[in-house]
């Protein structure tokens, strides 16, 4: 089959023929239709993110396809089946604390290197082999159809962590970094999720007057300025009941202060989700009053990507309009073109933007 190699960091994906997936129990073997491209993959190819990638590597973080093959264990799927292929693949060993990766793209921690070496390679490929539990039908489309369906790498990450603050219809929520590919996309999973009000912040003013264009009263968008005090004000100021959620999205660009401006807002017992990349460039903690939390009564959730049921629940959201695919704007690549896309999609990343290569 034909796939792009990542060889060494810094250089160039190699388009080439390496051999087949081969089928093991436990598996299912998918045709790649569509695949998305981060808008940060460059700096994760060129070992700037310091990402657990063993190389060389076919990169490539989920997709969207058609079953090929199936293992002795697959029940429900069939060949031809049009699924969604989850990068978020656990160890079953230990069900209270596997160990992840993200198929194509990281391993989680060195002990999770072990299960990366056998879910080694992504969907920079015209095949996938992923765990059975890692395919998820969506239902009969059009092969034109599976560029967008590819938003759902980006839908799900929001969405594990609203799950995980048990967000409830009616509740209000702050999205902290709401100008970003998932922070706009955690305003959309939760307007679908029935929210009474979003607070959407960032520093970007046309990205956040498109937000509140596109979803009405519902959603009130707050410039961030750069002061913690006048931020979190202005936060305050902007929602129209006590904020239940907090959800942090903000990039590894960002800093500890402008969490913290946004982290404590919320309401006392109110949650915080935390799924940003702050830190991981470097730069200080995030330092928090631990009286204040504590007589505060204020959860605080570290959430690394979504539970496996999220994917079917999402399909479902999607299925009943309540999540609009159309709302994204796809450029599309062939898998000759891999390292254009790559480039593509540094510059042309955001909401509701998507780069997609079609191998």
């Amino acid at each position: 089959m034909k796939a792009a190699v990542l060889k060494a960091f810094g250089s160039p994906l190699a388009v080439g023929t390496v051999p087949d997936p081969v089928l093991g129990t436990g598996e299912v073997i998918v045709d790649i239709v569509a695949t998305r491209v981060l808008g940060y993959a460059h700096e994760i190819f060129s070992g700037q993110r310091r990402y657990l990638m063993e190389l060389p590597m076919i990169p490539g973080p989920g997709g969207i396809g058609r079953v090929r093959a199936t293992g002795p264990d697959a029940t429900h799927l069939a060949v031809g089946d049009w699924v969604s292929c989850d990068p978020t693949v656990r160890s079953r060993d230990d069900l209270v604390s596997p160990d992840i990766i993200l198929q194509g793209l990281t391993a989680g921690s060195a002990a999770a290197q072990r299960l990366q070496r056998y879910f080694h390679d992504g969907s920079f490929a015209e095949q996938i082999r992923v765990p059975t539990e890692n395919v998820t039908p969506i239902g009969a489309i059009d092969a034109s159809e599976a560029p967008l369906w590819c938003a759902l790498g980006t839908l799900l990450v929001p969405y594990g962590g609203f799950l995980a603050a048990n967000l409830k219809a009616g509740e209000t929520v702050l999205v902290n970094g709401a100008t970003g590919s998932f922070g706009s996309a955690a305003v959309t999973v939760a307007m679908a999720m029935g929210a009474g009000c979003v607070i959407a912040t960032g520093r970007n003013e046309t990205a956040l007057k498109n937000l509140a264009r596109r979803f009405g009263s519902r959603v009130r968008t707050v410039r961030m300025v750069g002061d913690e005090e006048i931020d979190r004000r202005h936060m305050l100021e902007a929602a129209p009941a006590p904020i239940d959620c907090v959800l942090d999205l903000l990039p590894p660009a960002a800093t500890a202060l402008q969490v913290r401006a946004a982290l404590m807002t919320v309401r006392p017992y109110g949650r915080v989700v935390l799924m940003g990349g702050v830190g991981m460039a470097g730069g200080a903690g995030l330092e928090l009053d631990y009286a204040w939390l504590m007589r505060n009564c204020v959860t605080i959730i570290g959430k690394w990507m979504y539970p496996p049921d999220a994917t079917p629940r999402m399909v479902a959201l999607i299925r009943a309009g309540l999540v609009k695919l159309d709302d994204f704007e796809v450029t599309t690549f062939s898998l000759d073109d891999v390292n254009d896309a790559v480039a593509h999609a540094a510059g042309n990343s955001g909401p509701f933007k998507m780069t997609v290569i079609r191998p």
